[in-house]
């Protein structure tokens, strides 16, 4: 986990770039994603020397050559003057920057810096920066991640279209659930800042470690062919793939797309597992939108044309845990209505986790759910499971303060977890219980409705009142004693 002096490093570092004159969140990600790309590729080329080092061996694909020593973030650290750094770096530096290619030619990462701009205003603020940065230990792998996590958060604001940043430990809690393996290929398709490709690297290299990394092999595939990222807006894929590479990943498949786009109709049945949690609000014209989209669910609405997506994307027996906006388990248009019952009679609809309106405060109030299910064309769905989420650690309000994480009552997120794991024994719970099971065939006799208020139970506490006559008798009893304190009053006065 981040410390507390960290985070006040940081924190000095946005009160630094707030005061210097940018004051745009997300510029002030940008730009210190630039510099903390710059910090890795010197601690990259550090790395590939000692190896060199250590084995005798030339340099392997050598980041910088002899001649650009200069370049290198240990090396204009110690620049005294703050001109001559600002001159080096947006003039030299920089430049550098987007002409790095990967071993096939091009990296993701500068295939996405290309259109970056550097922005930092003066030579005092760059120096101010670069030294705070350089302040902050990042040898360790989680300490980058939880860091760049945490410049994240300080995002405070909704994007358009329904985007906003889905909290970490729900992604987390999403991820847990599916528990990739290391033969997945895993996609977002609306990626964001690329949390849930994070977490699921995360994952496999705290449970699969020895198998990711058993060979070259095994390596190349987990860093280039495992994870894929798809999004249209230039700072978010520059910032998702910066994110990636703090987490570990040095070259995933973070592409510039419009995932709804015609022009992308041709991607499908390629991934084994999707995390999303696609844009809620907004709509497409048809004309914009695919063709083969529309033929699945013949709408404008972009959650559902998600979901549909989603089924196109997945290769038979892909799964998917995606989130969801409440209207999509029981809206009552027949693209609404035609969509579940795909998810229950075509494919295998697994799950459904209900989530509290406040899970997305600040940003958004609206409630939302998480969608289990596989792609098999072919039915075999038995049992939906349902879990009534009700706390998910912090306060539901704007502050989202964090509550006490080890009582029930307050975070239901590990309970979730162990409750999915052993789900085929959820049978036997009551309706009245925080998860239950609901057949196919009752599902389907309601209207495909996936809504958890459909079938939960509500259990009505009795309630016992005073009579009135004793309630009557006890305000009488309170008159008599105000009528005695207010002689009292009285008897004081002068």
């Amino acid at each position: 986990m981040i410390t507390g002096a960290i985070k006040s490093q940081v924190d000095q570092i946005w009160n630094a770039f707030w005061s210097g004159g940018i004051s745009n969140p997300m510029e002030v990600i940008e730009q210190m994603t630039y510099l903390l790309f710059i910090k890795r590729l010197d601690e990259l080329q550090t790395v590939k020397e000692k190896k060199a080092a250590r084995t005798g061996k030339t340099i392997e694909s050598p980041i910088f050559n002899p001649y650009q020593a200069h370049l290198r973030w240990s090396q204009f650290k110690l620049l005294g003057d703050a001109s001559s750094l600002y001159t080096l770096i947006a003039e030299k530096v920089f430049p550098f920057i987007k002409t790095l290619g990967g071993e096939d030619g091009q990296s993701t990462y500068a295939a996405h810096m290309k259109d970056a701009r550097f922005t930092i205003p003066t030579p005092a603020l760059l120096a101010k920066v670069v030294d705070m940065l350089d302040a902050i230990s990042m040898e360790d792998r989680d300490t980058k991640g939880d860091l760049y996590e945490y410049m994240l958060g300080k995002i405070a604001s909704a994007g358009q279209n329904g985007q906003f940043r889905t909290p970490r430990h729900i992604i987390k809690l999403i991820v847990d659930m599916m528990a990739p393996r290391p033969g997945d290929t895993i996609c977002d398709p609306a990626c964001g800042t690329a949390g849930f490709l994070v977490a699921a690297a995360e994952y496999l290299d705290k449970h699969h470690r020895d198998e990711i990394y058993r060979d070259t092999e095994s390596v190349n595939r987990f860093n280039h062919d495992t994870f894929h990222g798809f999004d249209f807006d230039s700072t978010m894929l520059r910032v998702g793939s910066m994110n990636m590479l703090l987490h570990g990943v040095e070259n995933p498949a973070i592409e510039n797309r419009d995932s709804l786009s015609e022009g992308h109709a041709a991607v499908e049945g390629q991934f084994s597992l999707i995390l999303a949690n696609p844009p809620f609000a907004g709509s497409l014209d048809y004309e914009s939108c695919a063709k083969d989209l529309q033929q699945i669910v013949k709408t404008k609405k972009t959650e559902l044309l998600f979901l549909a997506l989603f089924l196109r994307l997945l290769k038979t027996g892909g799964r998917a845990a995606v989130i969801v906006p409440d209207g999509v388990l029981f809206g009552s248009s027949k693209a609404h209505k035609e969509l579940r019952r795909m998810l229950v009679e075509e494919h295998k609809l697994e799950g459904i986790v209900s989530m509290p309106s406040g899970v997305f405060r600040p940003y958004a109030g609206v409630s939302t759910a998480i969608l289990i299910f596989t792609k098999t064309n072919s039915g075999g769905t038995d049992n939906v499971w349902f879990y009534d989420m009700q706390a998910d650690g912090y306060s539901l309000d704007d502050k989202r303060n964090l509550l006490a994480a080890e009582k029930h009552e307050c975070n239901n997120l590990p309970d979730i977890l162990a409750r999915w794991q052993k789900r085929d024994g959820e049978a036997a719970r009551e309706r009245t219980e925080q998860s239950f099971q609901v057949p196919k065939a009752e599902i389907a006799g309601n209207d495909y409705d996936l809504s958890i208020n459909r079938y939960k139970q509500v259990v009505y506490k009795q309630v016992e009142h005073d009579s009135p006559q004793k309630i009557l008798a006890e305000l009488k009893a309170l008159e008599v004693e105000i009528l005695q304190g207010m002689e009292e009053l009285e008897g004081m006065l002068p």
